[in-house]
């Protein structure tokens, strides 16, 4: 019998997660898709991701807890400081774990945060591009 292939997709990904991972990763996913519902689910570095004007956040399933991954993190863990007390934190890394309820309403603002981010970022793109645009060539 043939085993799913864990980067596939998002569904493959989970299903070869030990059980107790299994539930937090479909809670973290479907908070993500209530707080980014535009964003694009993908696997990127064999891990669950999504991406909305460039990459939003990421995801995985580890020993004894679900690895977070915002991007832009040092911002983000500088903006959630106080929420993130009592939680591992490093450059890059939340990590939740397993034996605690995960905490959604963190994750939703973490998430929307991230997507402001992005939004602007974005926005600060276009503007660039316009004003470059109406600039005269040189000859």
């Amino acid at each position: 019998m043939a085993t799913a292939n864990p980067t596939a997709n998002v569904d493959a990904y989970i299903a070869v997660q030990p059980q107790e991972a299994q539930a937090a990763l479909r809670q973290v996913r479907q908070l993500i898709k209530e707080a980014a519902p535009l964003a694009e689910e993908v696997i990127s570095y064999a891990m669950p991701a999504y991406k909305y004007h460039g990459m939003l956040v990421y995801f995985g399933a580890w020993a004894s807890h679900l690895g977070f991954y915002p991007g832009n993190s040092m911002t983000i863990t500088s903006l959630f400081k106080e929420e993130l007390k009592g939680y591992d934190v490093s450059k890059g890394t939340i990590r939740f774990p397993y034996n605690k309820p995960l905490p959604e309403a963190l994750i939703k603002k973490i998430v929307k945060a991230r997507v402001q981010q992005n939004e602007e970022k974005q926005a600060a793109k276009a503007t660039a591009k316009a004003i470059t645009a109406k600039r005269p060539k040189n000859k």
